[in-house]
């Protein structure tokens, strides 16, 4: 099986035209079959690559072409799978986001320390404060022993950390050491800058460590930011994975631990079923308040109150149907609404694409079954209780408890502040289901089902 061999590189150096030497990069990448990700800036050039070896070296012999790299030089490894899934060529304002002004890695550098001198002076045992510069999942899987570290999670947040450090740290010397060196180039100026006077940074990074010394004073393995997550002191591909849910690195043991469960969690972000149901009611209780504050039906809209024509109308005008089913309104008014073309008809059923309804005279002749419409161009509704509490919910029911006054469903001069169209709302595209009802004035406990498969079976 052949094997890939993959390289780490960085070099800051004053890189122009950088449009044209990404276009360039990117079709010898391609032509070498190569994968990883090369970073341009003004500021240098910083790339992960991987590919087959003479192909790697025609790279960096190329890169070597260009002003400013010609000491380009790599950290190398091999793995047998490429490590990395496509070829990526990309131009950033820095190789290494810091994101503070005046650190400068070129003009300004701080003094490196060889790790074959680093391991020296602590088999000597010398007074030295390691600084591990990483994020804190990448030092989960292994940092030097005793070293500093701090709770970032990305590297702009280094200042602030910088600046919970002791005032006495200022005197000591303080090795500083990353993956492979670069954010120690921005670390240490920075430091300086901040008035530390003993800084020193490990060459070549944790990688170079392991290359040159081995695991000496060294626990554990050292993240790598591709397929193979972990590398161990000689080099190797680790037994180290990823958790797809939360990008925790996870070592051997921690993927024994019965939280992990592949693509779903593992021992860092898994969370009890309990508390799972406790955080999905507290999450739907929330969405609850954002929908009725204000109130749905206190913005004026357009109400569309629908009516089915009852069997005993077919063939009869829409005027005596509407003095029949709904005779509380005088004849007047229903001709005047018909006036106003306030009735309206559906042309195509409920739910599917279709012309809008149309206005239909007093006169318009009905059948048994259609569905019209009264328009209410202009209504807000009274005010109700919005107390609405969900008790619990699975994937088959929901408990609620409802306050009053609050209608159960769209009715008289209620349509919005009703509880099916604000759990309708909040449960979208879903529409609960009322397995019982309660009184508008009535406050209780109602049972609401989340389909109407579940439904039918809790009313049998």
């Amino acid at each position: 099986m052949p094997m890939f061999t993959n390289i780490a590189a960085y070099r800051f150096a004053s890189l122009t035209d950088l449009k044209a030497l990404r276009e360039r990069l990117t079709a010898l990448c391609k032509e070498l079959e190569l994968r990883g990700t090369i970073l341009l800036s003004t500021e240098g050039i910083n790339l992960f690559v991987a590919g087959m070896n003479e192909n790697v070296e025609r790279l960096l012999s190329d890169l070597r072409t260009i002003p400013g790299l010609e000491q380009l030089q790599a950290k190398y490894s091999e793995s047998e799978h490429q490590p990395f899934r496509r070829m990526l060529v990309k131009i950033k304002k820095e190789i290494i986001s810091f994101g503070i002004e005046g650190v400068d890695p070129v003009g300004k550098p701080s003094p490196k320390l060889q790790p074959a001198e680093l391991k020296r002076w602590l088999d000597e045992g010398r007074p030295i404060t390691l600084l591990d510069t990483r994020n804190d999942y990448e030092i989960k899987l292994g940092t030097f022993r005793d070293a500093m570290v701090f709770p970032i999670r990305k590297f702009r947040e280094f200042p602030a950390a910088v600046a919970t450090l002791p005032e006495d740290l200022k005197e000591q010397p303080v090795v500083m050491f990353c993956t492979g060196g670069i954010r120690c180039e921005k670390a240490g100026p920075f430091m300086e800058m901040q008035g530390y006077k003993n800084i020193f940074q490990l060459e070549g990074g944790i990688l170079k460590y392991f290359e040159d010394c081995g695991s000496a004073h060294y626990d554990g393995e050292c993240f790598v930011f591709d397929d193979r997550v972990g590398l161990d002191p000689s080099l190797d591909e680790s037994e180290s994975v990823q958790c797809y849910a939360c990008q925790s690195p996870l070592t051997a043991e921690e993927q024994a631990d019965p939280r992990y469960v592949i693509k779903v969690s593992c021992p860092y972000c898994f969370v009890p079923t309990e508390a799972q149901q406790a955080q999905q009611v507290a999450e739907r209780n929330a969405a609850i308040h954002t929908a009725t504050h204000p109130l749905p039906g206190s913005r004026i809209y357009a109400n569309e109150r629908p009516f089915n024509i009852p069997a005993a109308y077919d063939g009869q005008p829409l005027i005596d149907c509407l003095c029949g089913i709904l005779g509380h309104i005088s004849r007047e008014e229903w001709l005047q609404t018909c006036e106003s073309g306030h009735l309206l008809k559906r042309v195509v059923p409920e739910g599917m694409e279709g012309p809008d309804p149309i206005a239909v005279p007093a006169d318009h002749i009905v059948r048994g079954g259609d569905r019209y419409l009264h328009l209410h161009p202009a209504s807000s509704e009274p005010d109700v209780n919005a107390d609405i509490r969900i008790l619990y919910e699975d994937e088959a029911i929901i408990i609620v408890h409802k306050p009053a006054p609050l209608p159960m469903h769209p009715c008289g001069r209620f349509n919005r502040n009703t509880l099916t169209s604000i759990l309708g709302e909040v449960y979208a595209p879903y529409n609960p289901r009322p397995v019982h009802r309660l009184d508008a004035n009535t406050s209780g406990i109602v049972l609401f089902a989340r389909t109407r498969h579940f439904a039918h079976q809790l009313q049998r």
